[in-house]
């Protein structure tokens, strides 16, 4: 019996090398992969806004948590609401790891509530390296525009700044306009929250929604500090703590049906993963694996977490396994209360 005791203890013993050896032989592999190389950070809004902001600050650090320590650039690529952006990484970009998109949430759905024409991509079968922010989406107001809450918004038009289809800016307002009654005009076509919120600042419209709040409050504190912009309502399924001190109430509190609120919820799922970043299928996967795990070492970075202090920026990065089950959940919803929500979300002027 000790005898055989020790056989199966040098048999442990051994698979366990096995796979140690393993896991190096797959760290060299990928190291030797990327040493010289450079990884594009593909980023599908123009530069200045919130999801730049934070590609641009994964960008700097990066690269020395990944085996081989290869340059990262980063390009932006905007266009319909970031499905260029993500039609280029899954259709056009290298297929081996080089090439690492940063795109919005709206697009990760778009083939759930969009049109499926307009999709030359399937989100579901991007690999996700990671989330680096899971963000309170707000509407925001000029205070001189004349109301005080979401309530009097039921009675009076407001002018609402949007970019295209597909994106929060522009399926937000829709979505309370569409589901609750909510009296937004709303003006698309701008490039990205960067032109709203200039648009905003020059009073050509009266506010915008589906802006992130931690983004919007680092770029324009100005805006809050001199009361010339106020959060009107939360678009998330979860109050912010910020926001809930300054009293600014979930637009699902609005809901008045079970179902309304539903929709709400499902639409608003999409926030908990805000700031997704994607390879595209196929890519090796001891190189997904090497580039999740740098992604998460990424994010909690010592300077890369001071630097987002300094700027106000809110770091909480979520796993790509995790951010992978997520989508699959989503993905999972049952048809009936997709078509509900998707309808919801198309602009009717």
């Amino acid at each position: 019996m000790k005898g055989l005791a020790g056989l199966r203890h040098l048999a442990a013993a051994a698979f366990a090398a096995a796979l140690v050896h393993g896991a190096a032989q797959a760290q060299d592999s990928v190291a030797a992969f990327y040493r010289g190389r450079t990884v594009t950070i593909v980023i599908g809004s123009s530069p200045g806004g919130g999801y730049d902001l934070y590609g641009r600050l994964l960008g700097r650090f990066l690269g020395r948590h990944i085996p081989g320590n290869p340059t990262i650039l980063v390009q932006n690529m905007p266009g319909a609401a970031s499905n260029v952006a993500a039609a280029y990484v899954y259709n056009v970009a290298p297929k081996d790891g080089s090439v690492m998109g940063a795109i919005f949430m709206g697009a990760v759905v778009d083939p759930l509530f969009g049109e499926a024409k307009r999709s030359t991509h399937d989100t579901a079968k991007f690999n996700y390296i990671g989330n680096a922010n899971s963000d309170a989406y707000v509407c925001l107001i000029r205070t001189d525009a004349g109301v005080n809450s979401l309530s009097d918004v039921f009675d009076k038009e407001i002018v609402m700044g949007a970019s295209a289809e597909g994106a929060s800016t522009r399926d937000f307002p829709s979505l309370l306009k569409n589901l609750l009654g909510v009296k937004f005009k709303i003006v698309a076509g701008y490039p990205g929250t960067r032109e709203i919120n200039l648009a905003i600042e020059k009073g050509e419209v009266q506010g915008g929604c589906g802006e992130t709040w931690s983004s919007v409050a680092a770029t324009y504190p100005a805006w809050f500090r001199d009361k010339l912009v106020k959060p009107l309502v939360q678009e998330s399924n979860v109050g912010y703590p910020e926001l809930d001190r300054m009293g600014v109430p979930l637009s699902n509190a609005f809901a008045k049906t079970p179902e309304q609120k539903q929709i709400l919820d499902l639409v608003y799922s999409q926030t908990t993963f805000g700031r997704p970043y994607v390879v595209a299928p196929g890519v090796p996967q001891e190189r997904v694996e090497a580039l999740r795990k740098a992604f998460m070492e990424g994010m909690t970075d010592p300077d890369l977490v001071a630097e987002a202090k300094r700027i106000n920026l809110d770091i909480a990065p979520i796993r790509g396994e995790e951010l992978q089950a997520l989508i699959a959940k989503l993905y999972a919803t049952p048809q009936e209360v997709v078509d509900k929500a998707k309808a919801a979300l198309v602009y009717k002027p």
